[in-house]
């Protein structure tokens, strides 16, 4: 595309400040340096008034960093906005043969990703959207704290050195973080009963075998803020349970794996589901003893089982229908497997969640 029929933005967000650098046709504008405040972003949108063209602007996925900013400017006309995953930014740069790391050199990468590389416009999801994901992330910041704590209470208990002030406070620790956890629940089950889309959404994901009143929550809560559009292999992608081959001319030819570039989140509110559903849904069953019969190992065919739900889900929401494993497993294909129930010990099941980290988060 003709660079004249839109000008370009980067915007580097960090906690305080807002780095901006735009075009303006042909020129490019010196950098502007605004706080990242409301009046702050209110001043941004006066200089990135378009003039006579659209302002196309790219600013990376920064988490809440950027939000309230994306929030402002994805609702003005004229105003094309992208929030770029950080590792597509990061190869860019090094498209560009950018050695050094300052924020003013990642505002001429952004601005630059922004003139050159394909736009998909950020779309901002519903304020009850929102609000549920904080809630079902605090959740889930709970539930490791609260695991981290009785951990420690169980070591400690074992040894009579141990001053019993400890064992009291740990224990007070424990109860306050299982009653933060029913009170952010609780709250975020009435924000869900108030929005007629996600109670829906909600009352389905309930008939998934495995799937409890906090894995719906949690499940729902990354899925909502995604747009309608988004088909289940862009889900899948976004969950980082897509894989990723690795093959090139005749000597490098390895098995392909997940990608895990996306949502560690939706991958881990997702796996206790998979892992039930593996021990309690006949369908499911047959399908992860077919996957260990190939010679898979029980963590792939868990994630294999992760991917086949969230496609699940897609359908389910798509058609309003519930859950039914049968369609889902193809029960034909299984039928010669010898059933038997793939109980974490006896199996190798891991028995909590793995240790897979996103490179982002959107």
């Amino acid at each position: 595309m003709d660079n004249l029929l839109f000008d370009s933005c980067g915007i580097e967000v960090s906690a305080k400040t807002l780095l901006v650098r735009r075009s303006q046709g042909e020129n490019t504008l010196p950098t502007q340096t605004f706080a990242n405040t409301p009046a702050g972003h209110r001043k941004v949108i006066r200089f990135l008034k378009p003039q006579g063209r659209p302002v196309r602007i790219c600013m990376e996925s920064t988490g809440t960093y950027g939000l309230d900013l994306a929030l402002a400017l994805g609702g003005i006309a004229g105003l094309e906005l992208t929030v770029a995953n950080p590792r597509a930014v990061r190869r860019f740069a090094q498209a560009l043969q950018v050695r050094g790391k300052t924020d003013r050199l990642d505002v001429e990468v952004l601005q630059e990703f922004a003139r050159r590389m394909p736009q998909q416009r950020w779309l901002a999801p519903s304020q009850a959207c929102l609000q549920l994901r904080a809630l079902a992330r605090r959740l889930e910041d709970l539930a490791q704290q609260r695991t981290i704590e009785k951990n420690r209470l169980h070591a400690l208990s074992v040894t009579n050195s141990t001053p019993a002030i400890l064992l009291r406070q740990l224990k007070l620790t424990v109860q306050r973080l299982e009653q933060d956890s029913q009170e952010i629940l609780g709250e975020a089950l009435r924000l869900i009963e108030q929005e007629a889309n996600l109670k829906s959404r909600y009352q389905l994901l309930l008939t998934i075998t495995g799937v409890g009143k906090l894995s719906a929550v949690q499940i729902l809560a990354e899925l909502a803020v995604l747009g309608e559009e988004r088909t289940a292999r862009q889900w899948v992608a976004f969950a980082g349970l897509d894989p990723k081959p690795c093959q090139s001319g005749s000597s490098v030819d390895r098995k392909a794996c997940l990608s895990k570039a996306g949502c560690a989140h939706l991958r881990r509110a997702l796996y206790m589901p998979a892992l039930v559903a593996a021990s309690h849904d006949p369908q499911v069953r047959n399908f992860y003893n077919h996957l260990l019969q190939r010679g898979k190992l029980p963590l792939q065919a868990l994630c294999a089982i992760m991917r086949k739900l969230l496609h699940a889900i897609h359908a389910m929401i798509r058609t309003a229908q519930p859950f039914d494993s049968k369609r889902l497993f193809a029960p034909h294909l299984h039928a010669d497997t010898k059933p038997h129930s793939p109980e974490p010990a006896a199996n190798n099941i891991p028995p909590s969640p793995p240790e897979i980290s996103a490179l982002s988060s959107p």
